[in-house]
């Protein structure tokens, strides 16, 4: 993925989320000079498996399990101070070098405590299916211009003021809501003022290091977290986060030039899923549902939450694909279709009688929206000890072809299981 000329590259879901981006980015990272998270907070959860350990990311980017890569939250995450020190220590316990080598934007606005209470009380947080962990309210108060930056820990008597006026707000919609929970001035504060010396150790200006970085011609991947369809412009709006998640977050969420974004890389399942409400045209009927979602492991890994899985959408791949500006696609999780008879593969949606090859904005659309099929052979053979694409049975070939067509986008990886070793290069990447 990275060459002579191809130095800056962003990994972005294609779908609802959870398409294996903490394995792609883990596997590119070991040629990348930083790894920058540019949106989202720790809702997301990046799972990235090496020998027989697991380490599940909400915050740090994936790339800090390679040594000597500096990895960098950038201005665009809303960042849980509290879980982001767990995370820390959690991987220095398991013998992972943080030290100097994790930066945290000094433009980045915090998850307060507050946040969670109201995310958690909020009817319209349930609605929709978030995670609970406040996300949806700190991106309010940022985009109010009363929210919480790194920076503003340097200055003990606005940020009482900021987190007094915040508090306020908090139990003020707690009481509304019904809740009987309540935000503390003196809590909150206490909160912070524990976190503020490991927080402001590692404050720096992201988007001037990472703009220095690409300059001198160091290898750059920027990370997103969850998936296209989630973005709060171009996803299936209002069942979306609440951050630009394209490729278009990218650079306002560092704080570089959309200039500098020289490869786009889509990661996609072989399949479909999403976690909580909101369209899936392709969704799969039971028993499929169940032994689908034994097969690939399918809960979330932040909540927990079962996810709901269906056929491969090709029309939704091509909307991302479009509005990402992908070079090129990823395919995760082939190696769960490995026993399945046959396979569908959605190339439109018949929409009162008519057939829709586009995604359409409208919700009331997809609600009657009957996905157009075409069916595939299933391959019955094992793919996950395959490392080259002659190694993957005929139909599993033809089964990528079809979804590079569809697509209209070359496929550069395939994955074929959890571990770092179980993944196919299939060809080089042009910018």
């Amino acid at each position: 993925m990275f060459d002579s000329t191809t130095r800056t590259v962003v990994v972005v879901g294609a779908q609802w989320g959870d398409e294996g981006k903490g394995k792609l980015v883990d596997v590119l990272a070991e040629k990348a000079d930083w790894v920058v998270r540019y949106q989202g907070g720790a809702n997301a959860g990046h799972t990235v498996h090496i020998a027989d350990k697991s380490f599940v990311l909400h915050q740090i980017p994936s790339g800090i399990l390679h040594p000597g890569v500096r990895c960098a939250i950038g201005n665009g995450v809303v960042m849980d101070p509290e879980t982001l020190f767990t995370e820390v220590d959690e991987l220095i316990a398991d013998g992972v070098d943080v030290e100097g080598r994790l930066y945290v934007s000094e433009r980045a606005h915090l998850v307060m405590p507050y946040h969670k209470l109201v995310d958690k009380a909020s009817a319209a947080s349930k609605a929709i299916g978030t995670t609970g962990r406040g996300i949806g309210p700190a991106y309010e108060d940022k985009v109010a211009r009363r929210g919480v930056r790194v920076l503003d820990l340097r200055n003990p008597g606005r940020l009482r003021e900021v987190v007094t006026a915040g508090v306020e707000r908090a139990n003020a919609q707690l009481e509304r809501s019904g809740s009987e929970l309540r935000a503390s001035v003196g809590d909150t504060l206490a909160t912070l003022d524990a976190l503020t010396p490991r927080l402001l150790g590692l404050a720096e200006d992201v988007g001037l290091c990472v703009h220095r970085a690409i300059k001198s011609g160091a290898a750059v991947l920027l990370e997103g977290a969850q998936g296209s369809m989630l973005d709060i412009d171009h996803g299936t709006y209002p069942f979306v986060t609440s951050s630009n998640t394209t490729v278009g977050g990218a650079a306002t969420g560092v704080g570089i030039s959309p200039m500098s974004l020289q490869c786009a890389l889509g990661v996609v399942k072989a399949y479909t899923t999403r976690v909580g409400h909101g369209p899936l045209p392709t969704e799969f009927a039971e028993p499929l549902q169940t032994r689908v979602r034994t097969l690939g492991h399918e809960f979330g890994a932040t909540t927990g939450r079962a996810r709901r899985c269906g056929w491969f959408d090709g029309v939704v791949v091509r909307y991302a694909a479009r509005v990402n500006g992908l070079t090129a696609l990823a395919i995760t999780k082939l190696d769960v279709l490995d026993t399945l008879d046959e396979l569908l593969v959605c190339t439109g949606y018949r929409i009162n009688g008519d057939v829709h090859t586009e995604f359409p904005a409208d919700l009331q659309l997809l609600e009657h929206a009957e996905p157009v099929y075409e069916t595939m052979p299933g391959w019955h053979q094992s793919t996950q000890d395959a490392r080259r694409l002659e190694d993957l049975p005929a139909a599993a070939r033809a089964y990528l072809d079809r979804l590079e067509q569809l697509c209209e986008t070359p496929i550069a990886y395939v994955s074929v299981g959890t571990r770092r070793d179980q993944i196919i290069g299939v060809h080089a990447v042009v910018a």
